[in-house]
């Protein structure tokens, strides 16, 4: 197998929301982060901020739908042109972020009213950094839709922003002459047009460190704002490594019982499933919300609180994977395997069903959609994109796999065993081994990542298995079975 290189960052700093690591060696040794802080503006700074939001979000709508309007008329597929054309349309020029950033002076001379409501928007007072930002946003979703991301894979349509949808605005051009004072526990930092802000520090910013970029943030429980920081004296660390058996480890999603993931080294990590556990305070409030008249204050308060709700779901969601994250890393794996979860068909409605009269028959989506909401809870792709942070901090490498035939193959005997989801453990006389599914499907996510896994070829309706594995693999995987068995009995019996 080839060698990799790979960058690891020696330096301790606190609180990291994002990392972005540079692994070119010919660049500029430099280390971004992202800390998010929660602002206490005042209350005629809040309104500014509202105002300022509601401008920003119009700005974006109203550049979405020049670019819609465009599309609309001046595109056409090939087989939906007439052969004989009498007038040709006046082709205009299509909208990018230039021609549309070059409209912002001519917007500011003058009050913006709202079509739809006859609302004024007065787009002067605005910092042309915040609107050129919003700009740039809807070009890049707009390329997104039509061109696609590096990897050709396109996103959906842009959607128009509601007043739930709209909640950022970035300053690009932020610098450390921004901060005026700083202490152990708070900052003051000026945002142009806006003023002074006093901001609650609850972990300390590693010296060295300058700001490039700012954005504030409306949550359901306040103002926050996110600080991006770079140091570009950070040194850089090339290790070269191989994957092999002792430095990897096979990750498999489980989404059964009260489990969350199987590990290759015969262990379950328990789930944490927030959603269920506070699905009925969910409905309380929101039945509670329903019952009351629409735009009434009683209302507007029941929803914020249904939305303080759903913010501690997620809050206490991304806190269990980033623990979890980390004690996966700290096992001293150089190599985690998971398995390529396509979350979006896992949670996709089952197809109806209707017999000869045209009458919809029972397929099913009852129990589905607890499975979808189940899907949901669990937010594993957020939870590989965590793991995938935390272990290049640590200098390990988070590598995807595709899933296919995994759970169903015996990991030391290349026999297809596990032939229904409802088989969740396996004797084997032979052995005196109970196998527990998850626990073997991880083990050969690991030997698939490490190149040992048995190709499968189906033929007339049969899957073959073509290859074998080694007698050293096989004790291997062996004696990690027999560890499992003993370390899942116990915790069956400490759990009761």
């Amino acid at each position: 197998m080839a060698t990799k290189s790979f960058f690891i960052k020696n330096k301790e700093h606190y609180g990291i929301i994002g990392v972005a690591l540079n692994h070119n060696t010919h660049s500029a040794n430099r280390m971004k982060v992202t800390y998010q802080y929660r602002l206490e503006p005042k209350s005629n700074q809040k309104l500014i901020l509202n105002k300022w939001l509601r401008i920003c979000r119009y700005w974006y709508n109203r550049q979405l739908g020049e670019r819609f309007s465009w599309w609309e008329n001046n595109r056409h597929a090939i087989n939906s042109c007439p052969i004989f054309v009498t007038r040709l349309p006046q082709l205009l020029d299509r909208p990018n972020y230039f021609t549309q950033k070059l409209q912002l002076p001519v917007i500011k001379k003058d009050l913006n009213i709202v079509q739809w409501s006859g609302e004024l928007l007065d787009f002067k007072n605005v910092d042309s950094t915040v609107l050129q930002d919003v700009c740039k946003r809807v070009d890049k979703a707009f390329e997104r839709f039509v061109i696609g991301d590096s990897q050709g894979f396109r996103s959906g349509k842009p959607r128009f922003k509601t007043e739930a949808s709209f909640k950022t605005m970035t300053f690009a051009t932020a610098n450390n002459e921004w901060i005026k004072l700083k202490r152990i526990n708070w900052l003051y930092i000026r945002l142009p047009h806006l003023g002074m802000f006093k901001v609650r520090m609850h972990r300390p910013i590693t010296d060295g460190f300058t700001l490039k970029q700012t954005s504030v943030t409306r949550k359901a429980d306040g103002w926050y704002i996110q600080m991006v920081l770079e140091d570009v004296t950070i040194p850089s660390q090339t290790i070269d490594f191989i994957p092999n058996w002792d430095n990897s480890m096979g990750i498999d999603a489980v989404l059964q019982g009260n489990d969350y993931l199987a590990t290759s080294v015969g262990e379950k990590l328990p789930s944490l499933k927030p959603l269920r556990k506070n699905q009925a305070k969910l409905d309380r409030i929101s039945v509670k919300r329903n019952k009351r008249k629409r735009g009434s204050k009683s209302r507007r308060k029941l929803a914020k609180r249904e939305a303080k709700q759903h913010q501690k779901i997620a809050r206490s969601r991304k806190d269990f994977q980033y623990k979890t994250a980390h004690k996966l890393v700290r096992s001293g794996k150089k190599f985690f395997f998971y398995e390529d979860l396509n979350l979006k068909g896992l949670t996709r409605r089952n197809k109806a069903k209707q017999d000869e009269n045209g009458r919809y028959l029972p397929n099913g989506q009852s129990a589905k959609s607890g499975l979808n909401k189940s899907w949901a809870d669990g937010a594993f792709g957020q939870f590989f994109e965590i793991l995938q942070r935390i272990a290049e901090k640590a200098g390990a490498v988070v590598v995807s796999q595709n899933p296919q035939y995994t759970s169903m193959i015996l990991s030391y005997r290349n026999e297809i065993i596990f032939t229904d989801c409802s088989i969740r453990e396996y004797w084997d006389e032979k052995n005196t081994l109970m196998v527990d599914r998850d626990i073997n499907s991880a083990v050969n996510l690991k030997r698939l990542g490490l190149g040992i896994f048995p190709s499968i070829k189906r033929r007339s309706g049969k899957l073959n298995i073509v290859g074998t594995m080694d007698d050293s693999t096989t004790k291997e995987i062996l004696h990690t079975l027999h560890w499992a068995v003993g370390s899942l009995h116990c915790n069956r019996l400490g759990s009761v």
